[in-house]
């Protein structure tokens, strides 16, 4: 059994597979990470392999924690992938992203797959189907683009997101619902059309904590599956292991 933990920039992720077959995920702040290990090993005590992805600096402390239970796979830019590489600074290339291209191979390994991740930032990561990762983009996120407006101006309000009834607002809040809401779907939108015009029967996969926004929203045929970056970690926990 393997252990995928993804430390993001507000929680954690925590998943078990079984046979490349998730038979569990869960979400904590950071401050329950001694905890939901202990717990999960009790659990789960066939696990043999982690790997762990954090999009920050990972703290020594929860590797060594890790490590008591089983071996570790620190995801990093030295991680054998299973893709072909064409990312001009491959250092600095996100592990969230190594984990989406990844799955997307897997998933399409014959194909043109766009993957999409709605969180803190967006981000937008390209397989082509000779099995190349050749980039993409990074975007604010829906919280960064309300705080952006809040921290910027001296009258706005700091908003939570909220579900778009009409994308004409008919007040200042309803307004920046449907600048930030209607605006990113827009967005995700146009780009897809950009990477349909150059990539041919083009697969989009949309993830992210922020997907369902969207998902319902776009003119395009994407597929969402909020599992897609969990998948990919294991997917590379199996490629290290060898």
């Amino acid at each position: 059994m393997n252990l995928v933990i993804d430390i993001g920039n507000t929680l954690i992720k925590y998943a078990v597979f079984e046979n490349r077959r998730m038979v569990y995920d869960q979400v904590s702040e950071s401050g329950l990470f001694l905890s939901k290990i202990k717990e999960l090993f009790e659990h789960y005590p066939k696990i043999n392999y982690a790997i762990i992805s954090s999009v920050g600096k990972l703290d020594k402390t929860e590797k060594d924690i890790v490590s008591l239970f089983c071996k570790v796979h620190v995801l990093s830019s030295a991680s054998k992938v299973p893709f072909k590489n064409s990312y001009a600074t491959p250092h600095s290339l996100g592990v969230d992203r190594l984990a989406l291209a990844t799955a997307a191979f897997y998933q399409n390994p014959r194909g043109n797959t766009l993957a999409i991740d709605a969180g803190t930032c967006i981000t937008y990561d390209m397989v082509n189907n000779a099995g190349e990762y050749v980039g993409g983009a990074i975007s604010p996120g829906v919280r960064m683009r309300y705080k952006a407006m809040h921290n910027q101006t001296a009258g706005l309000p700091l908003l939570e997101p909220e579900e778009l009834l009409d994308f004409v607002g008919n007040s200042t809040q309803s307004c920046m619902h449907s600048g930030v809401i209607n605006g990113v779907a827009c967005e995700v939108d146009g780009v897809i059309d950009q990477y349909r015009a150059r990539y041919q029967d083009l697969t989009v996969i949309l993830t992210g904590g922020d997907a369902h926004f969207f998902a319902k929203r776009l003119k395009n045929t994407i597929f969402a599956n909020s599992k897609f970056l969990l998948e990919g970690l294991n997917c590379l926990l199996e490629y290290n292991k060898s």
